[in-house]
C-alpha cells in the first residue's frame, strides 16, 4: 500500500489548459538537511504555505503566478522565477546570511522576550472576547456546508488492482489536492444548508436545517453521523481545539508561547486593513500542535486569515495530515466574521509520505449576517426527535439556486458516478462486508443475523457456549423492532433463549413501550448499577477467557415490560415492572437463604417482583435516527442515572419487599495540554433485608480485559454491600510525558493513571438471613482501593495496565495484576 508512487502526471495536460500554477518539492540547508516550517508563497500575494518538518511543499493558485517566494528565518530569502504552469519535485536550498531589515531574525527556538510577534499576540489575547460575533448580543447567518470524503494517492497499479474490475469508471473521476498535490478519488459528498442563531447573553446556539443533499452512502446515517462528529465546532481564539476528542494547543492560546515559536514575517494590506503576518511551528515534537501562519489587523487585532496544519509528528492514530484555512471579512471598521472555513483530513494507515489514505474535506461558508435580533428562550430548546423529511428531497433547481458558491466539474460528477456505483453489483457486495464488520449483523432481507461477535463464549457450568439469534430490520428508522437468541452449552445440555420488542409510539417525544422474556446464566454482580435490558448480558457471564473460576453463575428467568419517554432533549423517563426467578446454576455455589428473620424456613431460589422508575440524562449526547432505535454518535458526553425499585412482596408469589435508590454519575473531563479525565461515582442503598441474589454486588473482574466500572484485583463475590459509594478516576495524558523522553517519542505511547474505590456496609439482618449460602460476607466498610498506571496506544490499537491492590492486603487477596484491551485510538 505505502510502496507507491504519486501520480500527479495523471491531470498534468489538463492543468495546463486551466492555467494553473502548481508547484511541489522540498526545501534544504547548505548542509542538504530538509528546512521544517519554512514560508513558500506566490509573491505578492496572500497565496502560501508553509513546509513540513522534512521541508516538504505543495502549493497551487487558480491563476498564472511568475514567482515563488521562500523564506524561514536565519536564511537569505530565495525568489524562483517560474517558467511553467505546472513544476514538480523543485528543489530549493536556502542560505545562511543577511538579516531581514523589517523585523528581528530569531533562529531556532525563539525567544519569549523582546519578541515583536509575541507582543502582538497579547494584543490578540486581550481583544479576543471583543472581536467577531461576540460583541453582539444576539447574532444569526445562513450557512452552508459541505462534506466530501476522497480515497487519495490514486495511481495506475492501484487502479489495475482486481478489486476494482467491472468499476473502472469511477477513475474517470480522479482530481489533484490542492493542498498536497496529491490524485484523489470522491466517494461521498453531503452538502447541507441551515440557519444559526446565537445569544451571547443566554449562551445558547441553535442550528435549524433547511436542506441536505448527499451521494455514495446516501442511507448511512450512522456515516453521516460519525462524519459529523469528526467535523465539531471550534473556534480558533479558544486555547484548546479538539479534534478526534482530543485537545490541541490553539496557536492563539494563552499558552502557546510556551508550545508554539512564533516570527514576525511580514506585514501588508489585506482588503485595504494593515495587517502583520505572523509564522508559528511547534517547539517540540510529537505534541498536540499546529504549524501554519496568520494575518491579523494592526487596530483590532483580530485575524484575517489563518493557516493551520497539525505537525506530522502528533501523537494522533491513523491521520497523516489536518490542515485549516479560515478567511475572515470586515464588515466594518471594527468587525471581523468568520466567512470561509476549510478543513482537510488525510486519513491512513500509516504516516509516510507515500501512503495512501482518505482525504476527509469539509468547506463551511457564512453570509446574511445579522445582530442584535432577540429571540424568545423557547427558540432554543431543543426538538426530542426532530424530523423533516422535505429537507432531503428538495430539487437540483433549489440548490443550483441556493448554494452559497458554485460545485466544480468534479464535484458535479461525483453525484453521477457515485449513484452510479450504488448499482454495481461487486460495490455493492463489498460495501455489505464493511456493514457488517461496523455493525456486527448479516442482513438478509427484512431480518439482520447477529451480532456475530457473540457467537462463541465459555463459562464452568456451560462449557463451550454457541448463541445465533438476529432481528428484523426495514430501516434505520424503524418504528418496531423484535430480536431475539437462542444458545446452547455444550456441559450442561441445556438450551437458553431472549426475546425482545420495542415499539415507538409517539415519535415527537420517544414514548416507548418495551417488554420482553430471557431465560439463560448470568454473573449476577458484574456492574453495582443496575437496569432490566432483556437482552443484557455481561462479559463476565460467558467470557472466552478468565482469570479464575467463574462458576458463581445463577439461572435467571426475567420478564418485564415498560414506558418510556424523551419530554426534554437526552432526558429520558422510564416506568416499568419485572418478574423474575434466580437460582444457582452451579453446584459449587448456593443462593439459599432464610425466608424471614426467624430463621426458620429456607429456599433456594428467589421469586421477585419489582416496579422501577429510571432517570437517565445525557447532555451534549448526539444521536443518529429517529426510529425506534437510535444510534449514539461516538463523543464523550456526561452521564446521570438514578433507579429506583420496588419489590412488591406477593405479587406473583414474590418474596420481598424493599426498596432500592441507585445513582451513577460520569463526568469525562477535558484538561486542555495535560489529556482527559474520565470520572465515575456511583451510590446505592437497599431498605429492608435481601437476599444474596438481590443485594448489591461489588463488581469484580476475572477476566484478563480491562472494563469500565469494574475492580480488577477482586473476585466475583469478594465483597457485597446493601450500602455502597464508590469513586473511579482515569487519566489519559495522550503522550504529554511520553512525547518528552526521547526514545520513547517515536512510539507514540500513552501513558494512563487511574485510582478505583470503594465504601460500603452490610446490615446485619441482611447478614442473618443469608448464612444458609455459606458464603462469607464481607463488605468493604474500611473503604477498598486499587491504584491503575497503563501504557496505551501499543501498535495503536492495544492498550496494557498494571494494577495493584491498596488496601485489604492479604497472602491469599489478588494484589497485583496486568490486563489488557483493545480499541479504536485517534
Amino acid at each position: 500500500m505505502n510502496k507507491n508512487l504519486f501520480a500527479a502526471f495523471l491531470l498534468f495536460f489538463t492543468h495546463l489548459l486551466l492555467a494553473q500554477t502548481k508547484v511541489s518539492g522540498i526545501v534544504l540547508d547548505e548542509n542538504n538537511k530538509p528546512v521544517g516550517y519554512a514560508n513558500v508563497a506566490f509573491k505578492g500575494t496572500s497565496e502560501g504555505i508553509i513546509t513540513n518538518e522534512d521541508g516538504r511543499f505543495y502549493l497551487e493558485s487558480d491563476k498564472n503566478r511568475k514567482i515563488l517566494s521562500v523564506s524561514f528565518v536565519g536564511y537569505t530569502s530565495q525568489e524562483i522565477t517560474l517558467d511553467k504552469a505546472v513544476t514538480y519535485n523543485m528543489k530549493v536550498v536556502l542560505l545562511t546570511g543577511e538579516e531581514l531589515n523589517e523585523v528581528k531574525i530569531f533562529s531556532g527556538k525563539t525567544s519569549k522576550k523582546n519578541n515583536p510577534a509575541i507582543d502582538i499576540l497579547r494584543k490578540i489575547w486581550a481583544r479576543k472576547r471583543k472581536n467577531g460575533l461576540r460583541q453582539f448580543d444576539q447574532y444569526q447567518m445562513e450557512k452552508y456546508e459541505k462534506v466530501e470524503f476522497d480515497m487519495n494517492t490514486i495511481d495506475s497499479a492501484f487502479m489495475k488492482n482486481r478489486i476494482f474490475k467491472g468499476m473502472e469508471f469511477i477513475f474517470k473521476s480522479v482530481d489533484t489536492s490542492k493542498i498536497t498535490g496529491k490524485t484523489y478519488l470522491p466517494i461521498f459528498i453531503n452538502e447541507a444548508l441551515s440557519n444559526v442563531y446565537g445569544d451571547n447573553v443566554r449562551k445558547k446556539v441553535k442550528e435549524v436545517l433547511v436542506a441536505n443533499k448527499n451521494s455514495g452512502f446516501n442511507t448511512n446515517q450512522q456515516l453521516i453521523g460519525f462524519v459529523k462528529d469528526l467535523y465539531s465546532e471550534y473556534d480558533i481564539y479558544d486555547n484548546y481545539l479538539k479534534f478526534f476528542d482530543k485537545a490541541f494547543t490553539s496557536p492563539l492560546s494563552r499558552t502557546g508561547i510556551d508550545v508554539y515559536n512564533y516570527v514576525l514575517a511580514d506585514s501588508a494590506f489585506i482588503d485595504k486593513k494593515w495587517c502583520y503576518n505572523i509564522v508559528y511551528y511547534p517547539r517540540r515534537k510529537n505534541e498536540l500542535t499546529f504549524k501554519g501562519d496568520f494575518w491579523v489587523n494592526d487596530t483590532t487585532w483580530a485575524i484575517k486569515d489563518i493557516n493551520m496544519e497539525v505537525s506530522k509528528s502528533a501523537n494522533i492514530n491513523w491521520v497523516k495530515e489536518i490542515y485549516i484555512e479560515q478567511q475572515f471579512d470586515v464588515l466594518n471598521d471594527s468587525v471581523f466574521l468568520l466567512t470561509r472555513d476549510y478543513l482537510m483530513t488525510d486519513f491512513a494507515l500509516n504516516k509516510k509520505e507515500k501512503s495512501r489514505g482518505v482525504y476527509g474535506k469539509r468547506t463551511t461558508l457564512f453570509r446574511n449576517h445579522k445582530f442584535d435580533l432577540e429571540k424568545p428562550s423557547d427558540f432554543y430548546k431543543e426538538e426530542v426527535n426532530y424530523v423533516d423529511d422535505a429537507v432531503y428531497t428538495k430539487p437540483d433547481a433549489f440548490w443550483e439556486e441556493n448554494r452559497f458558491e458554485n460545485l466544480n466539474k468534479d464535484e458535479v460528477g461525483v453525484y453521477k458516478m457515485l449513484d452510479t456505483l450504488q448499482t454495481n453489483k461487486k460495490f455493492r457486495r463489498l460495501y455489505s462486508l464493511v456493514e457488517i464488520l461496523g455493525s456486527g449483523y448479516i442482513q438478509k432481507g427484512h431480518f439482520d443475523y447477529g451480532p456475530i461477535f457473540s457467537t462463541f463464549g465459555y463459562n464452568e457450568v456451560e462449557g463451550l457456549r454457541l448463541r445465533t439469534g438476529g432481528r428484523t430490520y426495514f430501516t434505520q428508522n424503524d418504528p418496531w423492532r423484535i430480536q431475539g437468541y437462542v444458545a446452547y452449552g455444550f456441559k450442561d445440555d441445556k438450551f437458553k433463549y431472549g426475546l425482545s420488542g420495542r415499539w415507538l409510539l409517539n415519535r415527537k417525544n420517544r414514548f416507548i413501550l418495551s417488554g420482553g422474556n430471557r431465560r439463560d446464566i448470568e454473573q449476577i454482580g458484574a456492574s453495582l448499577t443496575t437496569t432490566n435490558d432483556i437482552l443484557g448480558r455481561s462479559f463476565a457471564s460467558s467470557a472466552l477467557f478468565t482469570s479464575g473460576s467463574n462458576g458463581k453463575l445463577t439461572n435467571i428467568n426475567l420478564s418485564s415490560v415498560a414506558l418510556e419517554i424523551e419530554p426534554v432533549k437526552n432526558l429520558t423517563l422510564q416506568l416499568g415492572f419485572s418478574y423474575r426467578t434466580l437460582e444457582s446454576a452451579s453446584p459449587t455455589f448456593s443462593l439459599a437463604y432464610y425466608t424471614d428473620l426467624t430463621q426458620q424456613h429456607i429456599k433456594s431460589d428467589i421469586t421477585q417482583s419489582e416496579m422501577n422508575f429510571q432517570i437517565d440524562y445525557t447532555p451534549g449526547r448526539k444521536t443518529t435516527g429517529y426510529g425506534v432505535e437510535r444510534h449514539i454518535v461516538d463523543s464523550p458526553f456526561p452521564r446521570v442515572f438514578v433507579n429506583y425499585s420496588q419489590g412488591l412482596k406477593g405479587v406473583l408469589n414474590s418474596d420481598f419487599d424493599y426498596e432500592k435508590i441507585q445513582l451513577y454519575y460520569k463526568q469525562p473531563l477535558n484538561m486542555g495540554g495535560i489529556g482527559r479525565l474520565d470520572a465515575i461515582i456511583e451510590l446505592g442503598k437497599t431498605y429492608s433485608y435481601i437476599p444474596l441474589g438481590l443485594m448489591s454486588i461489588v463488581p469484580g473482574n476475572q477476566t484478563y480485559f480491562s472494563i469500565e466500572n469494574t475492580f480488577n484485583l477482586l473476585d466475583f463475590y469478594e465483597f457485597e454491600a446493601d450500602s455502597y459509594a464508590t469513586l473511579q478516576l482515569q487519566h489519559n495524558f495522550g503522550g504529554r510525558i511520553f512525547s518528552r523522553i526521547p526514545f520513547l517519542r517515536k512510539l507514540n505511547w500513552r501513558e494512563t493513571v487511574g485510582f478505583k474505590g470503594v465504601y460500603g456496609t452490610i446490615s446485619d439482618k441482611n447478614r442473618i438471613i443469608n448464612q444458609p449460602s455459606g458464603l462469607v460476607y464481607n463488605a468493604p466498610e474500611d473503604f477498598y482501593w486499587e491504584y491503575n498506571a497503563g501504557i496505551g496506544n501499543i501498535f495503536k490499537v492495544f492498550k496494557i495496565e498494571f494494577s495493584w491492590r491498596g488496601s485489604y492486603i492479604t497472602p491469599q487477596s489478588n494484589n497485583f495484576g496486568v490486563k489488557g484491551s483493545f480499541g479504536f485510538y485517534f
